[in-house]
């Protein structure tokens, strides 16, 4: 199995999302999602998507939107001003997002909905701006039920550097590594369709607020799935009276098996090369970092890391390895979880990047491929390598 995490750090839609205008300025009601609006969301051109509930009939269904242009932003204070420019930054009061002017006769948008529904409760003309996009008409508002809806940064990803040795893009971590996990078992499982082994990828939300929700890794979804997998394998290839039971099977199944847990990783800052280990400072358009850490942060282990080598050697890619600094906080992944919760061995490897958890990141442009080849060479030779292992 490959596993990640697909939520990004953002800023996400308060409940009532209306708060009092100021000074003229339309303003939007909006919460962190974990380490979201820190100082690199100022002065970005920011859309606005998710997903809107719409009751149709006697049906309550769930739709994307996304509006194809920059509706907010969070402007800085001068420098001129002093020492409030510098910061520290109250999110609730001195990084609300602006998204437009009242009225020019200072007269106000009158309240999208009728009193007591959810669209009376969030801005208005915000409200007519996500109806047009689902071609809701006015008289039909009050069948928008509820929304989640957060804020990104519109600047569309981009090669950078004199040969186009980066891409510069937002929300890196962790689309990079699910994107690449989900590549490799495509193309894994294309080669070979009658494998003897179940090849997995697991994408999981909430990684970046502890994984403690429903779609979060600590719930049960993977192992529920898997499961399903064994016991509709089971029930075809042999009979009732002679199987053994599923939960022996899961146990062995496990047992058996092992889990990348794939998440992005630090590259090397030339800036601060002071913060970064000797000799574990993994370079950009080099190949897959794998992630150590002696207080149990990650999974890896010297046998993890020797069944991933070995795979990586047979594809013919390389790994490099990081671990932080003792006077420094190590991040944590969906790795550790996984593995306590159905026994799996495990490793933690990932993509590097720079400015981790800023609202646009740097990786190189032959890094997301490395993933894939790095990935694809798991999915391939494991069953092979694993027997050296026994």
């Amino acid at each position: 199995m490959v596993v990640g995490h697909v939520d990004a750090l953002t800023a996400k839609l308060k409940p009532v999302s209306q708060v009092p205008n100021k000074s003229g300025f339309v303003q939007l009601g909006v919460a962190p999602y974990a380490g979201g609006m820190g100082t690199t969301w100022f002065d970005r051109d920011l859309g606005i998507g998710g997903r809107v509930l719409v009751k149709e009939g006697n049906k309550i269904v769930s739709k994307l939107v996304k509006l194809d242009y920059p509706i907010a932003k969070i402007p800085t204070l001068a420098p001129h001003f002093g020492a409030p420019s510098q910061g520290p930054f109250n999110q609730e009061t001195q990084m609300t997002p602006i998204m437009g002017l009242e009225s020019s006769k200072g007269q106000q948008v009158s309240p999208a909905g009728e009193a007591g529904t959810f669209t009376s409760t969030q801005p208005p003309r915000l409200v007519r701006a996500i109806a047009r996009e689902l071609d809701i008409e006015e008289q039909e508002f009050k069948n928008i039920v509820s929304w989640e809806l957060e804020l990104f940064d519109t600047q569309p990803a981009q090669f950078i550097g004199l040969d186009k040795e980066f891409i510069s893009a937002g929300r890196i971590d962790d689309k990079m590594c699910s994107w690449a996990g989900i590549a490799a078992l495509l193309n894994s499982v294309e080669k070979d369709g009658s494998s003897g082994i179940i090849k997995a990828v697991g994408l999981f939300d909430d990684e970046e607020i502890g994984s403690g929700l429903r779609q979060g890794a600590h719930g049960n979804l993977l192992s529920t799935v898997l499961e399903r997998v064994v016991g509709s394998i089971q029930s075809s290839t042999s009979s009732s009276s002679t199987s053994a039971s599923l939960q022996e099977l899961m146990g062995r199944t496990y047992a058996n098996g092992f889990l990348v847990s794939a998440d992005v990783t630090h590259a090397v800052n030339p800036n601060f090369e002071s913060v970064y280990l000797a000799n574990h400072a993994p370079g950009l358009n080099v190949g897959l970092s794998v992630s150590c850490d002696s207080n149990g942060h990650m999974t890896t282990d010297a046998i993890s890391s020797a069944i991933l080598q070995e795979c990586a050697d047979k594809e013919g890619v390389k790994l490099q390895v990081f671990q932080i600094r003792n006077d420094s906080r190590s991040g944590g992944t969906v790795g550790p979880m996984l593995s306590s919760m159905t026994g799996v061995r495990a490793i933690d490897a990932g993509i590097p990047q720079l400015s981790m958890h800023s609202i646009r990141a740097t990786t190189g442009s032959l890094d997301p491929g490395l993933g894939v080849k790095a990935f694809e060479g798991f999915f391939d030779h494991y069953e092979e390598v694993d027997k050296a292992f026994r």
